[in-house]
């Protein structure tokens, strides 16, 4: 239970759908009951297969994670189904328009949300249109119907594109450091643990490469934070040039970073330090000249937790800065070499 509410509370669109899931069974299937009662048939089908339809798509998002496509589903049909109620129950079937719009804008991003509403928009408009007297009472009523749906879905469309926007923002703030836009403590111990995962279920190959400015407190001592500040943003532009796409960046905290980069052998792991070295000392600089960096690191082993992995590291970086900083010490088999 708890690993659920988990789940819901960190992932916002899951517990979008899985809200939909819920009203659509409280909300819809009593009428379900009353159109079948009423002999209405084809709108008791359509209304049974909204709610099936619902639930198997809220149960595909919690077994694969994807929203995307459940939302996009969803958008599709519950914008169908409005039109085909619409077009059965005349002026009663309306009303649901205006849930389709708020369902709409939070199920898909906003464009596709938009397409999905103006098309049913207009395709009930459109018969309505051609049919004087099924759907809408007069051409007044149209009108009046088919300009407030609009407005609404103006608002609808606002409050969801900055909701999205401000989760992004929220998303981005959690897992980069603001400085150097590198990821965070809270992210690298996430994907440590990640790792550790994959490589005792899976045997995956990850290395940790730990790094350290030369000196870096003399620069800002001497130059002040705002040029110590240059160095670190400027530091994390050559590493991430200097890595591949796959490999992850993170500031552990004032100087120091960690390197995560998996599919990687320790001869790998070797290069990849030798040439950020290079490439920080012939690009790195600060008012006083240049910088270097110093590099610790060691492949995932058998190793009985991520923080003594990251201490293995640690002992190498300290090796490093003994033989004189501006290199790299890589372990061997869990053992400095």
């Amino acid at each position: 239970m708890q690993s659920i509410l988990i789940r819901l509370r960190e992932d916002f669109q899951l517990s979008i759908i899985t809200l939909v899931g819920l009203c659509s069974l409280i909300g819809i299937t009593p009428y379900i009951v009353f159109r079948l009662l009423e002999g209405n048939l084809w709108i008791g089908l359509i209304d049974t297969f909204l709610v099936i339809s619902t639930g198997f798509s809220v149960l595909y998002a919690w077994r694969t994670g994807d929203t995307i496509r459940p939302g996009q589903f969803l958008a599709i049909i519950y914008s169908a189904g409005a039109v085909f109620v619409s077009i059965k129950l005349g002026v009663n079937g309306l009303f649901w328009f205006y849930t389709l719009i708020l369902f709409n804008f939070f199920v898909v991003p906003p464009l596709q949300s938009a397409m999905a509403t103006s098309a049913a928009l207009t395709a009930v408009c459109i018969y309505g249109y051609m049919h004087p007297g099924q759907v809408f009472e007069s051409h007044y009523q149209m009108t009046s119907f088919a300009v407030t749906c609009l407005i609404a879905s103006l608002f609808a469309s606002v409050f969801a594109y900055r909701g999205r926007r401000q989760r992004e923002q929220l998303i981005e703030l959690a897992a980069l450091d603001p400085l150097t836009r590198a990821g965070n403590r809270r992210a690298m111990d996430r994907e440590l643990d990640i790792a550790m995962a994959e490589y005792q279920r899976h045997a995956t190959r990850y290395g940790l490469l730990v790094l350290d400015l030369d000196w870096f407190k003399e620069v800002n001592d001497v130059h002040g934070h705002k040029a110590g500040d240059q160095v670190l943003m400027e530091f994390t532009r050559i590493v991430v040039k200097s890595c591949r796409k796959s490999d992850r960046l993170f500031r552990m905290g004032g100087e120091e970073f960690v390197l995560l980069l998996p599919m990687v052998d320790r001869q790998g792991l070797e290069q990849a330090a030798r040439h950020i070295c290079m490439s920080v000392a012939e690009q790195l600089r600060s008012p006083g000249g240049p910088v270097t960096v110093s590099i610790g690191g060691c492949m995932l082993h058998d190793h009985p937790s991520t923080d003594a992995w990251m201490h293995e590291a640690d002992q190498c970086l300290y090796q490093a800065k003994d033989q004189g900083r501006d290199g790299y010490a890589i372990s061997a088999a869990g053992k400095p070499a």
